[in-house]
């Protein structure tokens, strides 16, 4: 009876994969519901959380493999080794200034662990442009059943450090 009791609880264990994502940079964890663009807001690309950052810095939230890296050094993709795929987005309107105001020698294809920096911005130079700060991390790949999400919303988030968001993915059966 015991080891049968083991043996289910391995199984159960192997239904779900949980995955921690972390603060991109200093400052507030927002949900992505909070975000000033529908396309966020409306969770057009996926579930995820948004920070409202003090910091120019912007790290990985999770260790993966850069599938994306935007010519306009904007938006990054990580896919973990898990599957999972996740979109870091940095500012609002940010595309329109063809990486001006980025800074990053990431490619497309490298490895990245968590905490590690993806981009520094120019606060100043976005805002003078118009845009907003707003940095989206999105699941793009996790809109189905079998994926839930619980958000830690932190008024003092520190880069790399804060849990901002668990996602928790059901196996297929």
């Amino acid at each position: 009876m015991v080891k049968l009791g083991a043996h289910a609880d391995q199984m159960n264990k192997k239904k779900e994969i949980k995955i921690e994502l972390f603060s991109v940079t200093d400052g507030e964890v927002i949900a992505i519901e909070d975000v000033a663009d529908p396309v966020f807001s409306e969770k057009m690309m996926g579930d995820g959380f948004a920070m409202e950052p003090t910091s120019e810095i912007v790290l990985a939230p999770v260790t993966g493999q850069l599938f994306q890296v935007a010519d306009t050094l904007h938006a990054y993709g990580i896919l973990t080794e898990e599957g999972i795929e996740v979109l870091i987005h940095v500012g609002l309107d940010t595309v329109t200034l063809r990486g001006e105001g980025f800074t990053s020698s990431l490619r497309r294809g490298m490895l990245i662990k968590q905490g590690e920096p993806l981009v520094q911005m120019d606060r100043d130079y976005l805002i003078s442009r118009g845009c907003e700060l707003t940095i989206s991390v999105v699941v793009i790949n996790g809109s189905s059943d079998l994926y839930h999400y619980e958000l830690n919303k932190e008024e003092h988030a520190v880069a790399g450090k804060t849990l901002a968001l668990t996602v928790f993915k059901s196996k297929e059966k």
